[in-house]
């Protein structure tokens, strides 16, 4: 079969590697229809490990499927369902995972595509215990985009900052894979949404989406505006995921026991800010993390019911890398999938 490797630092390769064998008990394998590239595709790419990895790395962390076959013992799945896959390589057998925390798991084998071999191949051995079916009606494209993208925004909105109806939420980098889905996320709930964009194009396209207010953070400071748009209350919940140049406005952009939510630092991932500022006003500031699986099915059937996700660009798996290319710009608005 054909599978896209890592063999370096922005070194990729199609080869041609062995199929997965005939699955043992309580595994299966999936057919590979489609991949959606991530921000953790793009470290490593970059060469950015955390952990110790081996290459060649077959990558792809966000992938959807069919099963291909199933090993004995497996129930509830059968051949031919389309399906997604988590994303880590949970135990299955800790407190964490039997209390449904996956992204909590005290023995996690690794991301896949990250640390071990990933999704980017025409097939993939797993553990059935990952597969979340996917609802009828929600296609293959938009299916890869709910192991990280939606349910990163499901656990960040929902679990950890409990953004309810009537409440302002505000989205930074509101054109990114999982800035589209906290502006179509937050909206069908009832929040009102304040996002930031880099330019007029993706402004035009987040107010399309359904963004009450746009700011473009290059020609204004985006807290300056959120307080004056609340008037100068501040926002219920700011969603963060880009770092060190958006934090402390952030922070500012609260109202007094606001909430901040954030699980990204893509541009930077130090920061200093004001302890007082942090004690007087109250604030809530939640790290988040992945998402268990119920945030992935919670996801997919959110889709089912026609709050789909932003698709860029879609392109074919010799293109990986230029779409790793473009997501590194920073130029998409909203995925960019990759069929298999």
């Amino acid at each position: 079969m054909r599978a896209l490797r890592l063999l370096s630092e922005r070194n990729l390769e199609i080869a041609d590697v062995a199929e997965p064998a005939s699955p043992a008990e309580g595994m299966a394998i999936v057919r590979v229809r489609a991949v959606a590239l991530n921000h953790i595709d793009v470290w490593g790419f970059r060469g950015m490990a955390f952990a110790k990895r081996q290459l060649p790395l077959i990558v792809g962390a966000e992938a959807s499927g069919e099963i291909a076959a199933l090993g004995a013992g497996v129930t509830g799945l059968k051949t031919g369902d389309a399906v997604v896959m988590y994303g880590a390589l949970t135990c299955g057998v800790c407190k964490a995972c039997r209390e449904g925390r996956d992204n909590h798991c005290e023995n996690v084998g690794g991301i896949m595509g990250f640390h071990v071999d990933g999704f980017a191949a025409e097939y993939v051995a797993i553990p059935a215990r990952l597969l979340i079916p996917v609802p009828k009606g929600v296609s293959m494209v938009d299916a890869a985009c709910a192991p990280i993208t939606f349910s990163t925004v499901e656990h960040m909105l929902f679990d950890n900052a409990k953004l309810e109806r009537g409440e302002t939420v505000l989205v930074q980098a509101g054109g990114s894979g999982i800035g589209t889905a906290a502006i179509t996320l937050a909206k069908a709930v009832g929040a009102t949404v304040i996002t930031t964009v880099g330019d007029s194009e993706k402004a035009e396209k987040a107010r399309a989406l359904g963004a009450d207010h746009v700011i473009n953070y290059r020609e204004e400071r985006f807290a300056t505006i959120a307080r004056r748009l609340t008037g100068k209350r501040g926002v219920d919940v700011a969603f963060e995921h880009t770092g060190a140049d958006t934090f402390n406005d952030s922070l500012l952009s609260l109202k007094r026991g606001g909430r901040l939510v954030t699980c990204g630092a893509t541009s930077g991932a130090s920061i200093t800010f004001n302890l007082m500022q942090l004690f007087q006003q109250q604030y809530r500031i939640l790290g988040s993390f992945g998402a268990s699986m119920r945030n992935v099915g919670d996801g997919l059937q959110k889709m089912a019911i026609g709050l789909k996700p932003t698709i860029d660009t879609e392109i074919a798996m010799d293109d990986f890398k230029i779409g790793l290319e473009r997501l590194e710009s920073r130029k998409v608005f909203g995925k960019i999938v990759v069929r298999i």
